[in-house]
């Protein structure tokens, strides 16, 4: 179950994972705490150790943001941890969070555009890592890149995208840290809820990840995968989110021009197409992950 103390549960998680050789101070004998003390952090960041005590434990939700930005640089948060921080910081009554409708659908016209990338594997995802839209290329990627699947669900929990993915820590590390930053302020959306406990009890990789706080955006990366038919394949992906939409994003796959991965990707191309499939991709709403691997046990 997710704390209603955002902040300060953020806070002690942080805290925990700085060395305070980090931080310029000199650790000596048994420390019975990993990471700084509560009055390290304190008198660091030029705050009483009695407020520090009252953030942590939820019973003063609204310091500063000059307070915010001393204790990130304790901390040693980055840019988009200190974003995330100063998020968590907001009076709840500023946040609104809105209903997610019954069903979702991508706009007509990004079904139209990735139907005709015979090149270029693309989906459409929601917010909770729900694909709403796969082209065929893509679905030949994995068989999780389908319509309805929870992408996060699959990696964490389906052995076949292990198998897959030469880079499956990096990026369940990096989904893990989207899903945090994504559930942020928005402690009350029943989706996220829902997702978040679902994955704390099925894997234990999950809950390792999640207890580490990290954030981090959607960003673009490399993706590195071993493909059963075709071999390796590097992939640069790129992240763009719709406008109009909920969060929306489109993740689009390409190989850099005249490397072997373009041409393994080209190979794969041919293996999908044939004259009687349709060009469309598949799309149809998305209410809840439906990848549950029945034989998997948690991890």
């Amino acid at each position: 179950m997710e704390s209603t103390n955002a902040l300060g549960d953020y806070l002690r998680a942080r805290r925990e994972q700085v060395r305070p050789e980090e931080a310029g101070i000199r650790s000596i004998g048994l420390r019975r705490v990993p990471g700084l003390r509560r009055e390290e952090v304190a008198m660091l960041a030029g705050i009483s150790s009695d407020y520090y005590l009252r953030l942590e434990q939820g019973r003063d939700r609204n310091p500063s943001v000059q307070v915010l930005e001393a204790l990130a640089e304790v901390l040693r948060l980055d840019a988009d941890a200190t974003e995330y921080l100063l998020t968590l910081a907001q009076e709840r009554a500023h946040v609104t969070v809105r209903p997610r409708a019954r069903t979702e659908r991508p706009p007509e016209s990004i079904v139209e555009l990735i139907s005709g990338w015979p090149s270029n594997p693309a989906y459409v995802q929601n917010k909770y890592t729900d694909i709403l839209a796969v082209n065929p290329l893509c679905s030949a990627l994995s068989p999780n890149y389908a319509v309805g699947v929870n992408m996060l669900t699959a990696l964490l929990l389906d052995p076949r995208e292990r198998d897959l993915r030469r880079d499956w820590d990096e990026l369940t590390e990096e989904g893990v840290a989207i899903l945090r930053t994504e559930l942020g302020p928005n402690v009350d959306d029943p989706r996220l809820k829902e997702l978040v406990g679902d994955l704390s009890v099925r894997s234990e990789r999950f809950r390792q990840l999640w207890a580490r706080h990290e954030v981090r955006p959607r960003r673009g990366r490399l993706s590195q995968l071993t493909h059963p038919e075709v071999g390796e394949l590097d992939l640069r992906s790129d992240k763009l989110t719709i406008g109009g939409t909920d969060n929306m994003t489109l993740v689009v796959f390409h190989a850099v021009p005249g490397t072997r991965a373009a041409e393994s990707l080209a190979l794969l191309g041919s293996l999908v197409a044939a004259p009687d499939e349709a060009s469309e991709p598949s799309v149809r709403p998305s209410v809840r992950p439906s990848i549950r691997p029945s034989e998997r046990k948690p991890e």
